[in-house]
């Protein structure tokens, strides 16, 4: 998959060099080859958004993991266990023993209680608005106070925080900014050398799995096109990668030992810069513009075009239709519709104001109806849905103006409001519930006004009072009922406003070469979500894999 950008890594695809034995050392290194974005940044900041792939699961762990392949409880990861206290304000967790830094320091409930307080103190590190205090009542027990019952913060803590170390990171003057070029970590490997064109993870020695990982090895290398990943697929210059391949069955065909596993989770969405009040301009803050071009849309014909045969049909609700059933208040609409309703579409843009001009473009209060649409160079099958989008809206008389720039101009763009229209996904917060994509992308926290950053998700920078009230409810509760019934109030007003609009269930798709090393993810034991660039589960895959004999 070329577009599976949660917001902190991306998979920028292009060309590999290298030399004998297609750029792959000998099997008997027990080395592996694996498709990175740009590394030009020695970035290995594990609070940054722009870290390196192999930065989160890697090199630095959490302290459980969760599997969004299948439904299954957490894995223990640093901790052992954990509990909260009745009034859901305090979470105690138990930690492993045994555990050691890569540069040899012991790891203790200090290092997770500093990591938290970090967190609690900074802002700029805590988009995830984590309001808890941390302490370290013994060497293996860490405890988290919060402010108000937080039963909602339980995977944001235990899963999608790096723990880091006190005695290297008290020092760092400012943890937003620094690229840590020489992390240490707790994670199954360790940084041995970097250049802009490849970097070199070494197996961490002193690792607290016995026995893992078996790989001795992990290089990464940027590649920038679908076809790039192609080539060094077949030409076995790569052992992991992730990437939209049109054809995939064929180019399969074309190599040795190559495999792939596609694992749907994301749902590809057209994110607007909705908000006027926060300063968005363009026809976009128009909601029955919004409305519009989700009624306007032939996904059908999309997902054919784009989406290879491998899409699937996605949900007005944001969530994944099959899994999230029991989260989707009515069942009625908890499909996409496939086919195009223009009429409906023109009906809306007809009472809004906007009328068609002579050229069969739409204007109001002399504005064009004129849109520019983002998406990353290279991400084929976007490319595809921005193509095929603009005849669709050119029906109804929306001039759509497709753009293609690098993934950190797109990032940029997206996060400090500087865009109309952007191709993204959603779907991957810090569990399946619901919630952790609604707070992220609708809570209006998360957001700020354009030319400040919302790297905490609300990028549309929508607003809605009726939808802040409904995630706190949910937050303060465990009864899923309940929560199910808020998450029915925040449906209503998204089927409604349309801030992301949605347009199919993308397809993940990831391939291996198992000539060098097997135990990779399949169809039938989906033991991780399996995408190169996914962080946490990267950690989990390169520690499972082992040599090829």
């Amino acid at each position: 998959m070329s577009a599976a950008a949660v917001t902190a890594t991306a998979l920028l695809l292009g060309a590999c060099s290298g030399a004998a034995n297609g750029g792959q050392p000998a099997a008997k290194d027990a080395s592996i080859t694996v498709a990175a974005g740009d590394i030009t940044t020695k970035n290995f900041n594990p609070f940054s958004s722009t870290a390196l792939q192999s930065t989160l699961g890697v090199i630095y762990e959490p302290l459980y993991w969760y599997n969004f392949a299948k439904q299954s409880d957490p894995t223990p990861v640093l901790a052992t266990g954990y509990s909260w206290n009745a009034a859901g304000t305090e979470l105690t967790i138990k930690l492993r023993h045994d555990v050691k830094w890569n540069d040899g320091q012991p790891f203790t409930a200090k290092d997770v209680a500093f990591t938290f307080n970090l967190v609690a103190k900074t802002p700029a590190l805590n988009p995830s608005g984590l309001a808890a205090t941390a302490s370290a009542t013994a060497d293996d027990t860490a405890v988290l106070t919060f402010k108000s019952k937080s039963f909602m913060q339980e995977p944001a803590v235990l899963a999608n925080q790096a723990i880091v170390p006190e005695h290297i990171w008290k020092d760092i003057k400012d943890p937003t900014t620094n690229l840590n070029d020489n992390p240490v970590g707790t994670g199954p490997f360790k940084l041995k050398s970097f250049t802009p064109q490849s970097y070199v993870l070494t197996k961490n020695d002193q690792y607290w799995e016995a026995g893992k990982p078996t790989v001795k090895e992990v290089r990464y290398i940027p590649l920038q096109s679908a076809d790039a990943a192609s080539a060094a697929l077949v030409a076995g210059k790569v052992d992991w990668a992730s990437a939209y391949l049109p054809g995939i069955d064929n180019i399969m065909k074309a190599g040795k030992n190559l495999t792939y596993v596609n694992t749907p989770v994301m749902t590809t969405v057209i994110v607007t810069c909705a908000n006027s009040g926060l300063g968005c301009t363009g026809p976009q803050t128009d909601p029955a513009v919004r409305k519009a071009v989700y009624l306007a849309m032939n996904r059908e014909q999309l997902a054919k075009l784009a989406g290879g045969g491998v899409a699937g049909v996605g949900s007005p609700t944001l969530l994944l239709p099959g899994r999230d059933d029991d989260w989707i208040a009515d069942t009625g609409s908890a499909k996409l519709p496939q086919s195009a309703d223009a009429d409906e579409a023109n009906k809306l843009l007809d009472a809004a104001g906007w009328t068609k001009g002579s050229d069969g473009v739409r204007t109001k209060a002399g504005k064009r109806l004129s849109l520019t649409i983002q998406t990353v160079t290279g991400w084929s099958d976007y490319i595809l849905i921005n193509d095929t989008l603009k005849q669709q809206l050119a029906a109804i008389g929306i001039e759509l103006k497709p753009s293609q720039v690098s993934w950190n101009e797109w990032n940029a763009a997206q996060t400090n409001g500087k865009f109309q229209l952007s191709l993204d996904s959603v779907g991957l917060g810090a569990s399946t519930n619901p919630y952790f994509t609604y707070n992220s992308k609708l809570a209006t926290p998360n957001t700020a006004p354009v030319g400040k950053s919302a790297s905490a998700g609300n990028q549309s920078r929508f607003s809605d009072p009726a939808v802040d009230a409904a995630l706190t409810t949910a937050a303060g509760t465990t009864d899923k009922a309940v929560q199910k019934a808020e998450y029915g109030k925040i449906q209503a007003v998204i089927d409604d406003q349309l801030p992301y609009i949605p347009v199919y269930v993308n397809s993940m798709l990831t391939e291996f070469n198992t000539s060098r090393a097997t135990g990779w993810p399949t169809k039938d034991n989906p033991y991780v979500l399996p995408a190169a660039w996914k962080a946490w589960d990267a950690g989990i895959v390169l520690k499972t894999i082992t040599p090829a004999q």
